[in-house]
């Protein structure tokens, strides 16, 4: 266990008075009581060796389908020694393996419900059928399996599976259950880039936590954005360091927290270098001061690494970074530092080559648009609506492309997660996207007052009697009801489910 050099939260309140400064809906969300600033940095031990999620087992079928099964249950945790939390898990008491699939392989996998309440498993990022998506209408009861199968048809990505009940999926998340799935491909196989799991290419799933004095889970504090824990885990434990033995390190950074967004960056102020995020590898590797991750984002970063050196990933959001007011920042988590992750090389690294200049080709984003359709973020409603889940909000004819406008008119944050497909950002506030936003994603962080442009191609898996989501993947707002369903049909057909006439831009 780290030793704690700190008091268990450095917390600065904020007076009525200046919240009365902030916009209408900031006050709403500051009222809440909200927590103050947290900053860890030089004050926890990074003394605890980073556990590695096992790699999930499999079986291949005769047909050549790839067979997982997991296990949602209860157990209990040590986030302190001797001291047990009660936390769920996949086949274990906290988080879950690490399924991993090659692009083209037939998958499926066996989920067996072992909790005393329904669940659901959502594969966050991946393109398959919505009856396999594991959303909020695909509910597994306790003692039930649920088995999803699709062909994997996607690029090499880090995607992440959890929970998605809806009104509890922040209560399932931050009880502990998430993992990593990865996909293989073969353009990213020929690239010489740390691929030996656990030893040159890391999972870093980082969560934020609270706890008791005697260090048991205890509930955050809430602020609009939703829970904000004082403290971090990654892979589960606090104050992880990793011993790394390769000259260069690939992280494959995920943001499971349920309501926190980090800006990550090097310790010495040495630039991050950014070679994927969500949905794969970007053109080229990305040199930045910080990557910012809301959560249900994923980045990919290797750093170089010399002899005997020491390097601490860390998070320092600022309002700037995050687009807010002070107060509404400093009340969201969006002034608070935190020493991540220590890597610690050997005295003797294996020799790594460079990295190449170029990563992948991405197509030219569509120019050929079917539709356009606007999704305004405000409160915890989508264009004034809150989710029904008998009501289809937008019907998607298969093999188009659209254009979607994202906009956070309010002064708080909000992000946005498009099941079943990859989407290209286009621009933000009709310019060109910064290039950490040029490859594909699956969720991105929408800034108060900016307006997001996404393309999306809805290329295959119509099924007009099970929708898929689109929702904030800030989850205390996306139990809120800040989620709405899409269709995907072929040409002339209807949704099975009531449609709902939006007065918001289709054209």
């Amino acid at each position: 266990m780290p030793g704690l050099r700190r008091p268990r939260a450095v917390l600065v309140s904020t007076g009525l008075g200046l919240i009365a400064a902030t916009t209408a809906v900031a006050l709403a969300a500051c009222s809440m009581g909200g927590p103050g600033r947290v900053a860890t940095i030089g004050e926890v031990d990074l003394d605890t060796p980073l556990p590695v999620p096992p790699l999930a087992e499999s079986t291949v079928e005769p047909d050549g389908t790839r067979v997982f099964s997991l296990e949602p249950q209860a157990g209990t945790t040590e986030f302190a020694p001797g001291v047990a939390s009660e936390t769920w898990g996949f086949d274990g008491s906290y988080l879950g393996p690490t399924l991993v699939a090659g692009r083209g392989e037939r998958v499926r996998v066996d989920v067996g419900n072992r909790l005393e309440v329904p669940t659901t498993v959502h594969w966050h990022g991946m393109h398959l059928p919505a009856e396999m998506d594991g959303g909020p209408h695909q509910m597994i009861a306790p003692g039930d399996t649920w088995s999803p199968e699709w062909t994997v048809d996607q690029r090499a990505a880090t995607l992440w599976y959890h929970p998605h009940p809806h009104g509890e999926t922040e209560e399932h998340v931050a009880r502990g259950l998430a993992g990593l799935f990865l996909v293989r491909d073969d353009a990213e196989g020929a690239l010489p880039l740390p691929r030996e799991y656990g030893v040159d290419d890391l999972p870093v799933i980082v969560q934020d936590a609270a706890f008791t004095d005697e260090g048991r889970l205890e509930t955050p504090p809430q602020g609009f954005a939703g829970r904000l824990g004082d403290e971090l885990l990654v892979n589960g434990v606090r104050g992880a360091y990793a011993e790394v033995a390769d000259e260069l390190v690939r992280l494959r950074l995920l943001n499971a927290s349920t309501a926190r967004s980090y800006a990550f960056g090097w310790d010495d102020g040495s630039p991050i270098d950014v070679i994927a995020t969500d949905g794969g590898l970007l053109p080229a590797s990305v040199a930045l001061e910080r990557v910012m991750l809301s959560p249900g984002e994923r980045a990919e970063v290797v750093v170089r690494m010399a002899p005997g050196e020491r390097r601490t990933l860390q998070s320092v959001m600022t309002p700037a970074a995050a687009g807010l007011q002070p107060v509404v920042a400093g009340m969201n988590g969006a002034t608070d530092e935190f020493d991540v992750l220590e890597l610690r090389a050997a005295d003797v690294l294996d020799p790594s080559p460079e990295l190449p200049e170029r990563l992948v080709e991405l197509p030219p984003i569509d120019t050929d648009i079917a539709v356009t359709r606007t999704f305004d973020l405000n409160g915890f409603q989508i264009n004034g609506e809150q989710m029904r889940s008998d009501r289809i909000d937008e019907t998607v004819t298969v093999g188009t492309a659209e254009r979607w406008i994202v906009s956070n008119p309010s002064g708080v944050p909000h992000s946005f997660h498009v099941h079943d497909v990859q989407f290209r950002v286009a621009s933000v506030d009709g310019a060109p996207p910064p290039p950490e936003l040029a490859g594909w994603k699956d969720t991105v962080y929408v800034r108060p007052e900016t307006e997001y442009e996404l393309i999306l191609r809805f290329g295959d898996f119509a099924d007009p009697d099970t929708p898929y989501m689109y929702h904030c993947h800030l989850l205390w707002h996306e139990d809120q009801g800040m989620m709405g369903q899409f269709a995907v049909v072929e040409p002339g057909q209807r949704a099975t489910m009531t449609e709902e006439t939006n007065d918001h831009d289709h054209h």
